[in-house]
């Protein structure tokens, strides 16, 4: 699954990597840890001429309760076998699609009762884009529109389903060469359009601190080997 991600690029950066433009009053701030759970804003990409912000954890336009959490909570991610069945979803595949950039993401490995957190990054690629898929609510509190986005994922790559080795999935990583399909609607989804393992890298991070309200700092991204087991990283 991916319920925690980073993107530390700055503004200049995204406009360029992504050729659009960026709006005056887009934050620039890096993101070195954000959990989906706490549904943090995200600079996202769309065929719109400019980067959106938009907040993760996608609530459908039909979303008629009072609690946008009621939904929220729920779709973080969206499966990619699944799209096209899910109420949640089924109207935006292959229409509102969406890059969710990225500098890297966290997942959790069980070792029986223990649970190392890992971060996850492409080997060949500073930056690099999540598939996703966005929805606009109209809020009828503030009677604003909200725009939200979900991560989609698939099936693990041999690398994650050794992280990941419950439910053994992956985010959706896109190569370069996908992401005009991905966004115009005309992806057609098989394992092949998978990110292979070779090309991404990973290691254990602090488990103290990314599981306090300290995570979001640079740190957060080196490698950490406790010392009191001295354990070689799993992937080395």
């Amino acid at each position: 699954m991916c319920y925690a991600n980073s993107s530390t690029s700055v503004n200049i950066d995204l406009a360029k990597r992504y050729q659009k433009v960026v709006p005056e009053l887009l934050p620039d701030k890096p993101t070195f840890y954000a959990s989906g759970f706490d549904h943090p804003n995200w600079r996202i990409v769309t065929t719109n001429p400019e980067i959106q912000l938009m907040n993760w954890g996608l609530v459908p336009f039909w979303f008629k309760g009072q609690n946008r959490l009621d939904v929220s909570n729920k779709t973080l991610n969206a499966r990619i076998e699944t799209l096209d069945e899910r109420s949640s979803f089924k109207h935006l595949w292959n229409r509102q699609h969406c890059l969710v950039p990225s500098t890297g993401f966290f997942d959790w490995q069980h070792q029986g009762k223990n649970r190392i957190p890992y971060f996850i990054r492409c080997k060949d690629q500073a930056l690099f884009s999540l598939a996703g898929m966005y929805d606009t609510w109209m809020n009828p509190h503030s009677q604003s529109l909200e725009h939200t986005f979900t991560i989609v994922t698939c099936e693990a790559n041999e690398l994650m389903a050794e992280i990941h080795n419950v439910k053994k999935r992956m985010p959706l990583v896109l190569s370069p060469e996908l992401e005009s399909d991905w966004l115009s609607g005309n992806f057609q989804w098989d394992l092949s359009k998978r990110i292979a393992s070779e090309k991404l890298v990973a290691h254990s991070v602090n488990k103290r601190l990314i599981s306090s309200n300290q995570a979001d700092k640079p740190e957060i991204h080196k490698e950490f080997i406790d010392d009191s087991k001295r354990q070689t990283n799993l992937f080395d």
